[in-house]
């Protein structure tokens, strides 16, 4: 099992109902459980406005999203540092209300989702998206979760 190094940035304005830090480094340690390797990542907990921002800067999206993930291309080192993990707070938690899922298991599945996203995973060819969802939703259960894809509206 890997060990997990990572930053937990919290920059929006409401800091309080997040996630706790066990919660982050469980939910990392999950998507990373195939690695022997130490890992180093950055998770950054931001507002809508940083969001958007940065959406619109890299992806040319004018909307916050929910996750965003950033691969770090760098030298190589005894420690991977995979890169960094945006998540937009607002938007997480209207999600989980639009879809009636619960809150702590869709911060759970950003986090997966965006880490995953750092290994290489994607979802934009019809194969990509099943292996990734598959992927996503074995980890997900693993952790006590339901298939987050199976909306409940």
């Amino acid at each position: 099992m890997s060990k997990i190094i990572f930053n937990l940035q919290i920059v929006c304005n409401k800091a309080y109902g997040l996630p706790d830090t066990a919660d982050f480094h469980c939910w990392l340690q999950s998507a990373l459980f195939f690695s022997k390797r130490k890992i180093k990542i950055n998770v950054r907990l931001v507002d809508v406005k940083e969001s958007r921002k940065l959406n619109m800067l890299y992806r040319k999206n004018n909307y916050p999203t929910n996750v965003l993930s950033f691969s770090y291309d760098g030298l190589p080192s005894p420690e991977i540092f995979l890169g960094d993990v945006i998540i937009c707070r607002q938007v997480v938690e209207l999600e989980a209300i639009e879809q009636k899922k619960i809150l702590k298991a869709h911060w759970a599945h950003m986090v997966i989702h965006g880490t995953l996203h750092l290994l290489g995973y994607n979802h934009v060819l019809k194969k990509e998206i099943l292996e990734m969802e598959s992927l996503e939703t074995t980890i997900m259960k693993k952790l006590g979760y339901c298939n987050p894809y199976i909306l409940n509206i």
